[in-house]
């Protein structure tokens, strides 16, 4: 029989996620992410999962960083959703020219978990409102405007900021993730869920930023091109905090049951959305992912509805991880929302119905993909 040594990383992250984060998940939850939980982070290597070798990252495969998503989004969600902005601006850098300057400057460090990354660009997406306009200047660049979400204030030591210019161009540059001339942090957002992941907007007043620190300049509708199919996949959190939630039931025949038939499902989906996920962007297939991306949605509520219902009146205490992940699932229906996944969702959930014909205990022919 052959077997499969998992990946070190995933391994970690297994660690990790035991021996720290899932224990320690209610109280973060309610007490917001401490800086030890990024310290063990950093410390594990998992920062640099995708960061490539030659600038001390650890070079996995996408399947890798997908498991150890799952993994840490399963154990304490806040947890993984601070961490997860860092992987964008490493990806972003390691495809970059070499030898650019803020390359050069940024990535190791990046990699090996030196420096903790943030990201301030869904805002992009909002085009044809430009919540933030970016203008050159002599040296760099000019910010204004207001980032609506920015998460991890407080624990990010930078931030990948970016801006639309008045020729339509999309800007990504790096800056220090602190309150200084031109940057005003607002009060920590309290919010249903992922409140511990210190979520703030940020006002932006003259915020000036050098011309080495410019990440990628790119036109609006080449952005929008790449963007809107990337955009489309399933996060791997959906899948961790989907297993957390079954992970709960088992105590009578019923639960197993239910946790049985609603984890086959969600390992048919999960393979079926990680296959579009490695296919080229570019070459798009957008309807096809967004349908995995719903059926996915679908499968998840329905495992934290079931740990809910498993756990009765106990589930609705603060206590209670079930409540805790049927919040963290609720984030995650509009985590990375854009107009097209917006219009997927209801779209499949004006079409539910159920087996008299007025409601839905599956999906709709819409989302089955």
């Amino acid at each position: 029989m052959t077997t499969t040594t998992p990946h070190p990383l995933v391994t970690e992250a297994r660690r990790l996620a035991d021996g720290l984060l899932a224990p320690s998940a209610q109280r973060v939850d309610q007490n917001g992410v401490p800086a030890s939980h990024i310290e063990a982070v950093r410390r594990s290597g998992l920062l640099g999962v995708s960061a490539p070798g030659e600038y001390g990252g650890a070079g996995a495969p996408d399947p890798v960083a997908r498991e150890v998503a799952e993994i840490l989004a399963g154990a304490c969600c806040s947890t993984w959703f601070v961490q997860t902005q860092h992987h964008t601006p490493v990806r972003l850098l390691a495809k970059a020219e070499p030898g650019l300057p803020a390359r050069e400057r940024l990535l190791r460090p990046l990699a090996t978990g030196e420096l903790l990354a943030g990201i301030a660009y869904a805002h992009v997406r909002a085009f044809p409102r430009v919540p933030v306009r970016a203008t050159a200047e002599r040296g760099g660049l000019r910010f204004d405007g207001t980032v609506p979400w920015y998460t991890g204030w407080g624990l990010n030591d930078v931030m990948l900021l970016a801006g639309v210019t008045e020729a339509d161009e999309v800007v990504f540059a790096v800056t220090d993730a602190r309150e200084q001339s031109g940057l005003r942090p607002s009060p920590p957002m309290r919010l249903a869920a992922l409140t511990a992941a210190r979520t703030v907007s940020l006002v932006l007043d003259g915020l000036r930023v050098p011309e080495d620190s410019v990440v990628l300049r790119t036109p609006r509708e080449e952005f929008a091109r790449v963007d809107v199919p990337r955009s489309a996949n399933t996060s791997p959190a959906v899948f961790g905090v989907a297993s957390a939630a079954l992970d709960l039931l088992g105590d009578t025949a019923d639960e197993r049951e239910t946790a049985r038939s609603l984890r086959g499902r969600l390992d048919e989906v999960k393979t079926r959305a990680y296959a579009l996920a490695d296919r080229p962007v570019p070459r798009g297939r957008v309807e096809e992912r967004l349908a995995m991306r719903t059926r996915a949605y679908d499968l998840m509520r329905a495992a934290t509805t079931a740990a809910v219902v498993a756990g009765g009146g106990r589930a609705t205490s603060l206590d209670s991880p079930a409540q805790r992940l049927a919040r963290e699932g609720m984030f995650l229906l509009v985590q990375g929302q854009t107009a097209p996944v917006r219009q997927a969702h209801l779209a499949a959930l004006a079409s539910f119905r159920t087996a008299d014909g007025n409601g839905a205990p599956s999906p709709s022919r819409a989302c089955a993909g």
